[in-house]
């Protein structure tokens, strides 16, 4: 197994914007810390940063504060940087060339949100025979109200992770992630 680890769209528009992730808690800390370990076990490091198609948008508008990389990520050593305007890491970027090119067989989602960006990349993964590990804690969402109804944070969290674990993905904690690498 040849690993790469994701970091979807872990920007201040989820902490400063309009779009405040709420659960779980403690998620930014633990993609910093599966960034650290990955890089401590060679495993190379992606970061994925979404903007916005439109000029105007009223979020991920590039070059706005609010599209830059959560200053945590920015900080970080990454191998890979990839800009994306759609939910999946895959359309439209250099992701799978790049992964090919590598020979690595496996995905390790962590970022945001879960059930957006993170769900749509690891459905595309399996979809090009990729195996994928997802991090319950080092993914999340915040509560949604629309027209068809409304959902907690918690709950949508939790329904996607229990989605992915029936078909797509290898879910685990930051935990069990890490120590699965020894």
């Amino acid at each position: 197994m040849k690993r790469a680890l994701l970091v979807i769209d872990v920007q201040n528009e989820y902490f400063t914007g309009k779009l405040p992730v709420t659960h779980p808690p403690g998620s930014l800390e633990n993609i910093v810390r599966a960034m650290e370990q990955g890089r401590k076990k060679g495993i190379p490091v992606i970061v994925i940063q979404h903007m916005s198609p439109q000029k105007e948008a009223a979020v991920f508008r590039k070059g706005t504060e609010a599209w830059n990389l959560h200053p945590k990520i920015a900080s970080q050593a990454y191998d890979h940087l990839i800009e994306k305007n759609l939910p999946g890491s895959f359309t439209g970027t250099d992701l799978e060339s790049w992964l090919r090119e590598r020979k690595i067989d496996t995905i390790v989602i962590t970022g945001y949100m879960t059930q957006m960006c993170c769900d749509t990349t690891a459905r595309q993964a399996v979809h090009m025979g990729l195996a994928v590990e997802f991090l319950s804690d080092a993914t999340g969402t915040l509560a949604i109200s629309n027209n068809a109804g409304s959902v907690t944070a918690e709950e949508l969290h939790r329904a996607i992770l229990v989605t992915q674990a029936m078909r797509f993905s290898k879910v685990m904690t930051t935990d069990q992630w890490m120590e699965s690498l020894k």
